[in-house]
């Protein structure tokens, strides 16, 4: 173990998938039963890795460990602060991994810093690699409270330029594929050793001295084992990782080893099933057994400082053998789908760089009369970004405006703070990587540019910006017939998605009709000041009208409508929005309206509402995708009743001859089948979905399922079944001494597990767990001595497999 050094580097990210105009990110189908990628993957890696299971020779579990604490790592910024939104205990764990090994390692942590949104740098022209290398580091400041040592440069991508751009703000070292380097010679020395083609030794640093005087230690990373984890088996038993990892180590090297390795970290768990687990296992087994001693890339930099220096190939990535091609040209590098190719590339980077080149004078004009200096200010935007609030903007607007502002002036200034931002989040190295042009990441990266567009627009008051733009992006031709080029895909997938506060006023008018709204209220991004609102009722049909103001948080500007919204049943809504104008004009509106629907004119109050406020103007399909569904759901909720009230009829009238039907072994009729499917899939979700699972009720089900043998939706119900035991879980956790809710978790884990598919129980684990170390630690069980408390204890932790001593 002397001098052998072993180091995990991975390299946690997702695509930015935030709706541009909500600065949310909407429901995703592909994703089901999560509401999103994000929310899938985190579920699949991200929360796994900072609580992974640490199993015995019986797979029962004997520890649960935090692996950020025990490797090095870099968080994607626009995927970390999703995080810190949406999973704030996960959040806490990465920020406790870091604070662990930065104590371990003298202050060295384990986090590295990434530039900000995964851009391809040696793309980008030096204005944008500055700001996305100090957006990266002041990122990385806000989050761990420290100066990073080193930066994740996205795709691995590099060349002179960008390593001069780290080197400039004071990032120690980087971490690059094998074939980057292209020669070596020792510190001192003259002769250099050629090195191309990924021959470099991975064991030690390098230092890189760069055309300015500067320089940068690079780490290169060993490519073969890299390689075997990301694409390979062995991570299919830990002790075959840990075997692997340590082979990178040779008895014939006289100076102290770092082995060590860089892969995706969504390898650990989403990419690879259980992945995590075998990193965990492996990582302990090394320890345990003194094959080598763990490390982070700064405590080992500080121990064995660079001996020799390197030269590197410029314009190498991690992902793509011919360079950065795959980023600008049909290389050949691609998801392997047979026919299509990636001519799209080029031209759509082409149309983004004229895009990007335009706007630039026009900005540079307009925020030279309100910044001090516009392009520090692009720089400072981030504390902007990094503490979304009126504060936070104002705070910015006083250090950098070129003098005091009138309030129309932030509106504006904000404004070409956030088409700079889209100019560059439109560069998001997902946007090339995949196959197709109208793919969901290059679509991402579209909106983003329709984003830049529609505030161009209201900035520089130039309507042709986006009909030149269009032409631009014509050039790019999708493999897919009925999808055309960038221009059909634009105008399908970037246009209707764009939003103004006018539609934001809209999806306010038609969702009242169905949900009640606080006197002030937050729709996603925008916040609403309720002035007056006034609904009406009569069977099925509904009239919503009122005036509301709209404040934008990100750019401040603010609206004041008036909005009058419909529903006659079933899917016909219909409603419009106005500018205020004046309260008279209002109230004789609001009295027309009000006497239309009481009279039962229906007619009238269409027109009404048209003349009032261009009514057709907007229906239930301008709502935002998450409450669109929502509102569906709400209209819907009748319909399905009647159906399953129907299958549930025929089923109880029938379910005695599908059991003997069953019992022979003969094939069910069609359509008993389909009212048994519909019947008991819905009654066990809603037997689960009780505010007290009721055991008894689900397996009278499960066994009325296992006689007429149908099939469960086991998406559905495990989800359902998941959330349920997760709620029952926290609630036990908070006050674990309370026998009721301990047993009732006992019974319905027990339940989970004779269920005909796997339950996720890892939440639940992860509570057991957390009163078994309190108790530890406190020295006496958790407070309760009971011998039913002490019983039911045990047989839960044997239910969730864990190893009771």
């Amino acid at each position: 173990m002397k001098d052998r050094y072993l180091c995990i580097h991975a390299h946690f990210y997702q695509p930015p998938r935030e709706n541009p105009w909500l600065e949310a990110i909407e429901i995703q189908d592909s994703a089901y039963p999560y509401h999103d990628w994000n929310e899938r993957v985190t579920a699949e890696c991200y929360a796994p890795n900072a609580a992974c299971r640490i199993l015995d020779g019986e797979k029962k579990i004997i520890d649960i460990v935090n692996n950020y604490s025990k490797i090095s790592f870099d968080f994607g910024p626009t995927l970390i602060s999703w995080i810190e939104a949406k999973v704030p205990h996960l959040y806490r764990s990465i920020q406790a991994a870091e604070e662990e090994t930065c104590k371990r390692f003298g202050g060295h942590g384990a986090a590295m810093a990434q530039g900000y949104n995964h851009m391809i740098l040696p793309l980008a022209n030096a204005r944008d690699k500055a700001t996305q290398v100090l957006w990266g580091i002041r990122d990385f400041e806000y989050r761990f409270g420290r100066y990073p040592e080193g930066m994740w440069l996205p795709e691995g991508a590099v060349n002179l330029e960008t390593l001069e751009m780290l080197a400039a703000q004071n990032i120690r070292f980087t971490l690059l594929p094998p074939h980057a380097a292209k020669q070596v010679r020792p510190i001192g020395k003259r002769e250099w050793k050629d090195v191309s083609g990924a021959r470099i030794d991975p064991s030690r640093a390098y230092l890189v001295n760069l055309p300015s005087g500067r320089s940068i230690v690079v780490f290169f990373f060993d490519g073969p084992i890299s390689h075997a984890v990301a694409f390979e088996n062995i991570l299919m038993r830990g002790e075959d990782f840990a075997q692997r990892l340590v082979g990178g180590f040779s008895d014939t090297r006289t100076w102290p080893q770092l082995a060590h390795i860089a892969t995706d970290g969504e390898t650990y768990g989403h990419h690879r099933a259980h992945g995590d687990m075998a990193l965990s296992y492996a990582l302990r087994h090394i320890e345990d057994q003194k094959l080598a001693e763990l490390t982070v890339y700064g405590d080992f930099l500080e121990k064995h400082p660079p001996t020799h220096e390197v030269e590197i190939v410029e314009n190498t990535s991690w992902s793509c053998v011919h360079g950065i091609e795959r980023w600008r040209s049909n290389c050949g590098c691609n998801s392997g789908r047979p026919g299509w190719n990636q001519e799209w590339r080029a031209p759509l980077r082409a149309a983004f760089d004229w895009l990007r080149d335009t706007l630039t004078p026009k900005f540079e004009l307009a925020a030279g009369g309100l910044f001090s200096n516009p392009w520090q200010a692009r720089d400072e935007y981030i504390s902007v970004i990094l503490r979304r609030s009126r504060d936070s903007s104002s705070h910015f607007l006083q250090k950098q405006a070129a003098h005091e502002l009138e309030d129309c002036e932030k509106v504006q200034a904000l404004k070409l703070m956030e088409l700079q931002r889209h100019l560059m989040l439109m560069y998001t190295s997902c946007g090339w990587f995949f196959d197709e042009l109208s793919g969901l990441e290059t679509v991402q990266a579209i909106q983003y540019s329709g984003r830049a567009v529609q505030l161009a627009q209201t900035l520089f008051n130039d309507l042709k910006i986006e009909e030149e733009y269009l032409n631009k992006l014509a050039v790019a031709q999708s493999n897919i017939p009925d999808q055309g080029d960038g221009r059909k895909i634009y105008e399908t997938f970037v246009r209707p998605a764009m939003i103004d506060l006018h539609k934001v006023g809209a999806h306010y008018a038609i969702s009242s009709l169905f949900e009640s709204y606080a006197p002030h209220s937050q729709t996603y991004c925008y916040q609403i000041h309720q002035e007056d609102h006034t609904v009406l009722s009569s069977g099925k049909s509904r009239v919503s009208f009122g005036r509301i103001r709209i404040t934008s948080d990100i750019t401040l500007e603010s609206a004041r409508v008036t909005f009058g919204a419909v529903h006659l049943g079933d899917h016909y809504v219909t409603g419009g929005v106005r500018e205020f104008t004046d309260d008279k004009a209002y109230k004789d509106t609001a009295a027309r309206i009000t006497q239309a629907f009481e009279s039962g004119e229906f007619t009238d109050l269409i027109r009404a509402i048209d003349v009032a406020f261009g009514s057709g103007s907007y229906s239930l399909k301008w709502l935002f995708r998450d409450e669109q569904r929502k509102i569906l759901q709400i209209i819907l909720n009748s319909a399905i009743g009647e159906a399953e009230s129907s299958y549930r009829q025929l089923y109880d009238s029938r379910a005695p001859l599908m059991r003997f039907v069953a019992a022979h072994g003969m094939p069910l009729i069609r359509h008993f089948q389909a009212a048994a499917e519909v019947t008991l899939n819905a009654e066990l979700r809603r037997a689960i979905e009780a505010e007290h699972v009721n055991v008894d009720l689900v397996r009278a089900l499960m066994e009325e399922v296992r006689a007429v043998r149908i099939e469960l939706d086991a998406t559905t119900l495990e989800f359902t079944l998941r959330r349920k035991l997760e709620i029952m879980a926290e609630q036990w956790e908070a006050q674990p001494c309370d026998l009721e809710k301990l047993a009732s978790l006992d019974a319905a884990v027990k339940l989970a597990l004779s269920f005909p598919f796997e339950v996720r129980l890892w939440e639940i684990q992860n509570a057991y767990h957390s009163v078994l170390v309190s108790s530890s630690n406190n020295g006496h069980g958790p407070g309760c001595d009971l011998p039913e408390w002490n019983q039911s204890f045990r047989s839960l932790g044997e239910q969730l497999g864990m190893r009771m001593s």
